[in-house]
């Protein structure tokens, strides 16, 4: 029975009910000497106890999508297969023009958010260059279909999930494409084709979307071989003019490091309350040493730049909690550099799904104008927020406070 399924959500409410409900009836009605009418007592106790927090606990991870399936949660899953030296490039010298197309088997994927409008498809994808064998959604914008778009090549935007979190956690939780169809219809945003790869690839820690000999090769599976699959599979356009990605939390850290360290494959990121340092999340393995967080620090990665990277970047938060980690790709950038920082009151909530869902809307708006795929009336974007009361070392490390520091999703 799938984690995240309906049938296990309506299993654990029967349960919870039944062990509510059996102590009302039997408690009093127990017979037989008195340890074993105690000790029956007892066992009803726990029953009813289990079953509530269980039941809790699929509450909560319907509505966020921390994990998705029993792997997930009981740390047995690995994706991946071989994690080879790629050098700095994460290709291995391999000139990815000249491999064979990668043609997919999709099928319509399960769970919350999934087959709202119009669907979304899974495949199970084999890595060529990373080494990871996962699965990847995709949802298409209502244009794809059109008979005035069969010639045309799509924007591409990958979507990444905090940690722990599932694939799904964009359909689902944040409800990204009920909330972006009827604007794609309408025009004010893009149609992008969405795309969702597995981040989650070792058990019990985060790839730190990097890449690593001999442990993992996550940048390598995001930025080189999922988009290989979508455009050898789709009418995307194969361009980094016309490809993004975007994240929340540790997902947000993983969309801006992508974009600095690789302009040749985006020309966008999108970070909702992310971090510079990969001791944001001290599961990373990007956080595991000293060399791995500097070659995995946008900050740092972004400053030391040959030349200023042809991205634009946006970046949200409250402060402590990702704001001041964009202010400080903000003080460092320059043309064509461009980032966009929006300020979140603690009012706003707190770092949670209730806080990135109502973004979605204006930050796709965001996208389409940033990627030159249309024209959006002025001021869809939220102004440019001061950044006045931010100390120096804040904003250097991208983190104002401790807690800043340890978020966990």
């Amino acid at each position: 029975m799938s984690l995240t399924g309906t049938p296990f959500l309506y299993t654990t409410v029967v349960l919870s009910v039944v062990a509510l409900i059996l102590p009302l009836v039997l408690w009093s009605r127990m017979r037989g000497p008195k340890a074993v009418r105690a000790a029956a007592r007892v066992l009803m106790l726990l029953f009813a106890q289990a079953t509530a927090v269980t039941l809790i606990f699929v509450l909560v991870n319907n509505e966020n999508n921390l994990y998705d399936n029993w792997a997930d949660l009981l740390g047995t899953g690995d994706h991946v297969q071989q994690a080879a030296n790629l050098g700095q490039d994460g290709t291995g010298g391999i000139a990815l023009k000249r491999l064979p197309k990668v043609k997919q088997t999709f099928a319509a994927a399960d769970g919350p958010g999934m087959r709202a409008a119009g669907g979304v498809e899974v495949t199970q994808l084999k890595g060529r260059v990373s080494g990871v064998n996962a699965e990847v959604y995709v949802w298409l914008p209502p244009q794809y279909h059109e008979a005035k778009y069969r010639n045309h090549r799509f924007p591409v935007v990958e979507l990444l999930p905090g940690y722990p979190g599932s694939a799904k956690a964009w359909f689902g939780s944040l409800k990204v494409t009920e909330q972006l169809e009827p604007l794609m219809r309408s025009g004010r945003v893009a149609p992008f084709i969405l795309v969702a790869p597995r981040t989650n690839l070792l058990a019990g820690v985060d790839t730190g979307c990097a890449n690593i000999p001999g442990t993992v090769n996550a940048d390598s599976w995001l930025s080189i071989d999922v988009p290989k699959m979508v455009t050898d599979n789709f009418r995307a356009a194969a361009v980094p003019a016309n490809w993004a990605v975007a994240g929340y939390s540790a997902g947000a850290h993983c969309a801006v490091k992508l974009a600095v360290a690789h302009p040749d494959r985006y020309r966008a990121a999108v970070s909702l309350s992310g971090y510079n340092d990969p001791i944001g999340e001290r599961n990373s393995l990007a956080a595991q040493s000293v060399a791995l967080r500097e070659q995995n620090n946008p900050y740092l990665l972004l400053r030391k730049a040959a030349a200023p990277p042809r991205i634009a970047l946006y970046m949200s938060g409250e402060s402590g909690d990702g704001y001041q980690a964009g202010v400080a790709l903000e003080q460092i950038a320059k043309a064509p550099t461009t980032v966009h920082v929006v300020f979140l009151p603690r009012s706003a909530g707190g770092h949670n799904m209730a806080l990135w869902r109502p973004q979605v809307p204006t930050v796709f708006e965001w996208l389409t104008v940033n990627m030159g795929q249309s024209h959006v009336r002025a001021g869809t974007t939220p102004p440019e927020p001061s950044s006045a009361g931010s100390t120096h070392a804040a904003l250097a490390s991208g983190s104002a406070s401790r807690a800043g520091a340890v978020r966990k999703r």
